[in-house]
């Protein structure tokens, strides 16, 4: 949830700090020990509608929901913005410099907002008719389309996507986070979304698009849980065995998957320590059995973790 929230945030350009988001979220479930830094009024607003989203899931969506959910994203103020309610103007996308901006999309213009919103409201509330991740999607790129606040809508869109994953998978506690894979992919997301709402309303592309980075999300966070879970076996296994900061510094190292073969020059050089004082600490984990030397020796000799758990 602190990476769904700091990446939704960093696409927009907004910065958020890690630890304050983690400590917010922490309070707002009840983690009172991790919950200790505090946060900026900014933070706390966009962790209060995301904690919203993914907790309340199975409330309806309405327009006094996603007024307060704009308001916390603004809470701090801003003079030039309309908060908590349908932006009055013309809304565009543009990139550029003045006079020679490329429009890359343009909003239904102001007076149709309320009755965009309404439609899309009560098909986002209906119960039945789609597959929920496809609903995601959907709801994802419509809203952004309507683009009905003066800011914020990005955001917001992530959060009604957040809120229908939610949904499909019945729980509110996942293991992976979607904006942080849009992050990583921000062009293509930019570019896709532009090519579907300059186009003739065929939502194909944007859909095998949006499974596709969902599945990418999911791919990352399975990659990352099982070197975590790997890490937590390898120090389970080897409990009650004495090691330097710099043995721990490589051993989660070469958990995590070391690049290269593991020499004793490498392991002076990460360490900052000198060469003697590396060998020493390799020889001390090959007595423990942690390490173990590679086939071959002389001036290629590297070594790699010993088998270790079930």
């Amino acid at each position: 949830m602190t990476l769904e929230v700091v990446k939704s945030s960093e696409i927009e350009g907004e910065i958020l700090a890690p630890e304050e988001v983690r400590s917010s979220i922490a309070r707002r479930l009840g983690m009172d020990a991790a919950g200790v830094i505090p946060a900026e009024r900014q933070v706390e607003g966009v962790v209060e509608m995301m904690i919203d989203a993914t907790r309340n899931s199975a409330e309806p969506l309405t327009s006094s929901r996603l007024f307060r959910w704009h308001a916390s994203l603004f809470a701090a103020g801003e003079e030039a913005l309309r908060i908590g309610a349908w932006r009055e103007g013309p809304m565009q996308v543009i990139s550029g410099p003045m006079g020679r901006a490329t429009v890359h999309f343009e909003a239904p213009e102001a007076g149709r907002v309320a009755g965009e919103m309404k439609a899309f409201l009560k098909w986002e509330n209906a119960s039945e008719g789609i597959d929920p991740v496809l609903k995601a999607g959907l709801a994802h790129l419509w809203f952004v389309t309507v683009h009905p606040f003066d800011d914020g809508n990005g955001r917001i869109a992530r959060a009604i996507s957040e809120l229908e994953l939610t949904r499909a998978e019945k729980g509110s506690q996942r293991f992976y986070s979607q904006s942080a894979q849009i992050r990583a992919e921000r062009k293509d997301y930019y570019d896709i979304l532009e090519r579907t709402q300059r186009g003739p309303l065929d939502v194909t592309e944007w859909l095998q698009w949006y499974l596709g980075c969902l599945d990418r999300a999911i791919g990352t966070a399975e990659a990352s849980l099982a070197t975590v879970l790997r890490r937590d076996l390898f120090w389970r296994t080897h409990a009650g065995k004495t090691v330097n900061e710099r043995q721990r510094l490589l051993l989660n190292m070469l958990i995590d998957g070391f690049t290269g073969k593991l020499k004793s020059s490498k392991w002076a050089t990460i360490a900052k320590c000198s060469q003697p004082t590396a060998i020493r600490d390799i020889e001390e984990l090959i007595q423990s059995g942690i390490l173990v030397q590679d086939p071959g020796g002389g001036r290629n000799t590297s070594y790699s973790l010993a088998p270790f758990g079930a």
